[in-house]
């Protein structure tokens, strides 16, 4: 299996915040939960990973805040 990867992001500020997420794959863009474009994969598949390891990722964090 392939390493996924992902290009330049599109907004302007680089930095995701709580409010953006979910992340949702489009195609082979990824998309804020509003539609708002964060970046571009490779491919359908790689974006749905990457999407789906964000979200997991902000899940934990979002976890992590509350047991604090």
């Amino acid at each position: 299996m392939t390493k996924p990867t992902m290009t330049k992001p599109i907004a302007k500020d680089t930095g995701l915040t709580p409010d953006d997420f979910p992340i949702e794959a489009d195609k082979d863009k990824l998309r804020t939960h509003k539609g708002d474009p964060v970046a571009s994969a490779e491919s359908e598949e790689i974006a749905d990973q990457i999407a789906e390891r964000l979200n997991e990722h902000a899940h934990r964090e979002e976890q992590d805040r509350w047991s604090a």
